[in-house]
């Protein structure tokens, strides 16, 4: 098992980013228009049951990804993690010195996570379109690793320190 880009989002991540950090979403072809409630998601697989990758990176909206042998975690105090605009860096210039572009979020709390549910494998990052948007219009974007035993404890997830997406 791998980070990965789900094949959907190869190329636009930058630009899920972009729309949540200055509030924007497409109306249409070309056409921006200020999106109420746009924002990156986080959300925990569990180990058990969990997709390879090979086959994860083949679903093209969150819905879809949970109707398929991956579970999202259903442990006591677990919720999806919902970052808006002002919780966002701005959005960085590209790096033309090592011709790469890197994005970064801030490290994420899950406070005191229940251990009988199961541990987690994955968390995945995700575009939110608008505040009541269902997991059908929800983009995956990014499975990252994240290999952990819940315990009734908190539980850190610390983004690298060059970002949780890195496009060269």
């Amino acid at each position: 098992m791998a980070n990965v880009v789900a094949n959907i989002a190869r190329g636009s991540t930058k630009y899920y980013y972009y729309m949540v950090e200055n509030g924007l979403t497409l109306a249409s072809a070309g056409q921006f228009t200020v999106a109420a409630g746009a924002a990156i998601g986080i959300l925990a697989l569990f180990t058990t049951g969990l997709e390879a990758d090979a086959t994860i990176v083949d679903h093209d909206d969150v819905a879809a990804m949970l109707a398929g042998a991956s579970n999202e975690a259903t442990n006591v105090n677990y919720a999806r993690k919902i970052l808006v605009a002002a919780d966002l860096a701005a959005v960085p210039a590209p790096d033309d010195t090592n011709n790469r572009y890197e994005l970064d979020l801030p490290d994420q709390t899950f406070t005191s996570i229940g251990a009988a549910a199961g541990a987690w494998s994955k968390l995945v990052t995700y575009f939110r379109p608008a505040t009541a948007s269902a997991d059908s219009a929800c983009i995956p974007l990014i499975y990252h690793d994240f290999v952990v035993t819940p315990d009734g404890n908190n539980i850190v997830a610390t983004v690298d320190a060059l970002g949780f997406y890195r496009s060269a």
